[in-house]
């Protein structure tokens, strides 16, 4: 099967004055309810109602399995909304926002407190606010990819929504300690409102509506998998993903148990974003000098040697993995960043900017939350296997730590990197 000829792309739209943090700034609420979805609610729910972590478990499960396998369906729908108006996505948005605002209250604060009532509530509101957030994710990702232009504009569109998730990341974890859940709530109400008037002052470009038909359909209903380079990216986006999940889903337990570091998780979470968000200008600058392609394979070096290092570490060393928290918060600018924009450039070569940007971000979507699937399914069951038991720390569960944290996640990088090297040799990604 071969990719459509490629069609004549609206264009590239100019961010001057308030454009960029009118677009990025949605980011920050966005970040700032998935934290706790996923930090947060098991704990809360266990802890404060009184559910089987086991049980509640299986409804998180369940309801991002669902929500992930929704994501390329609000992909397509999210075209037609943009090819419709303006009107209609901002419309769109609003509402999402809504109910996502509305469905986080119900998860935090449920009306009922125990049984199968609880339960059944929790389902329900897990299955609303997942997919809530996942339309007004898929379409904010789409809008910024129809903005256009060459590498460094799209990293600056990538750029100012990743800054501002970073700081939802921040404020997320940081607010819920100090305040109740309700004013997190409230919070959060009132970051979608403004990040959803902020909208209002970004560029949108809407697509021609007389494309020409192909098989009976629109250019832009073509599937995305028929465009090779959207799967070798989408490939190579999966293997880097995993290798940066891994030691998300375990790094709490490296520093209780490897550093014996309890006390200073926030210390080190905190420096990890700070140094990421720290890292987006200097990354910007770097992509307009080598490209994005060599930009995003120099972070992926970084963070090889920084997990390298952390193999090396044990109780004690906490100004050591503090760099390397720092070094690896710095590697993870060029993930954030780089990724998305070269798939913006893919569907412009494809002739498909400003017609199917929704139905590609919205496989971005699914294969971002089956990374974090994979991560947990691959580490901690190779962790119980070679010996690892949270709050052990003798030898062989401590070296079963170090190779599921640090060596793992370096050979899969290492992997990437490869292919990405690959593709400095043939047609570029970008």
């Amino acid at each position: 099967m071969t990719s459509p000829p490629a069609l004549a792309a609206p264009p590239a739209a100019v961010l001057r004055g308030w454009a960029g943090p009118g677009y990025g700034l949605l980011g920050l609420p966005l970040a700032f309810v998935a934290l706790p979805l996923y930090i947060s609610l098991p704990s809360h729910y266990a802890q404060t109602f009184g559910l089987p972590l086991a049980w509640v478990g299986a409804l998180l499960l369940g309801a991002r399995i669902a929500d992930a396998l929704c994501d390329p369906w609000i992909g397509r729908w999210a075209d037609r909304c943009f090819a419709h108006s303006r009107r209609r996505v901002l419309t769109v948005c609003a509402a999402a926002a809504a109910v996502m605002s509305l469905g986080f209250a119900a998860l935090f604060l449920p009306a009922v407190h125990q049984g199968h009532a609880l339960m059944v509530w929790l389902a329900a509101a897990l299955v609303v606010t997942y997919l809530a957030y996942s339309v007004l994710s898929v379409t904010h990702q789409a809008w910024g990819a129809r903005l256009g232009g060459d590498e460094a504009q799209r990293a600056r569109v990538v750029s100012w929504r990743e800054a501002f998730s970073i700081v939802g990341v921040l404020l997320a974890s940081v607010l819920p300690t100090v305040t109740d859940w309700g004013t997190t709530a409230v919070v959060l109400g009132l970051l979608l409102l403004g990040s959803w008037a902020a909208l209002h002052r970004a560029p949108l470009l809407v697509p021609m509506h007389n494309a020409p038909e192909q098989h009976g359909t629109q250019a832009g209903e073509v599937s995305v998998w028929a465009d090779g380079g959207f799967r070798r990216l989408l490939g190579l986006f999966l293997l880097n993903g995993i290798a940066s999940a891994i030691p998300a889903t375990l790094v709490l337990f490296f520093i209780r148990d490897q550093l014996q570091a309890r006390a200073l998780e926030p210390v080190f979470l905190g420096t990890y974003f700070l140094a990421a968000a720290l890292s987006i200008p200097v990354w910007n600058r770097l992509i307009r000098r080598v490209g994005l392609v060599r930009a995003w394979l120099m972070g992926m070096v970084l963070s090889i040697v920084c997990f390298v290092g952390a193999a090396a570490l044990g109780p004690g060393d906490i100004w050591a993995y503090a760099a390397i928290c720092a070094g690896s918060g710095l590697a993870l600018g060029a993930d954030v960043v780089a990724p998305p924009a070269l798939l913006a450039g893919l569907i412009e070569q494809a002739g498909q900017r400003g017609r199917a940007e929704g139905r590609y971000f919205g496989w971005w979507n699914f294969a971002t939350k089956l990374n974090l699937a994979l991560a947990a399914g691959l580490a901690l069951p190779l962790l119980g296997l070679w010996g690892y038991a949270p709050g052990r720390t003798d030898a062989t569960s401590l070296w079963a730590l170090t190779a599921a944290y640090c060596v793992l996640p370096c050979l899969l990088k290492a992997a990437a990197a490869a292919c990405l090297v690959f593709q400095l040799l043939r047609p570029r990604l970008s």
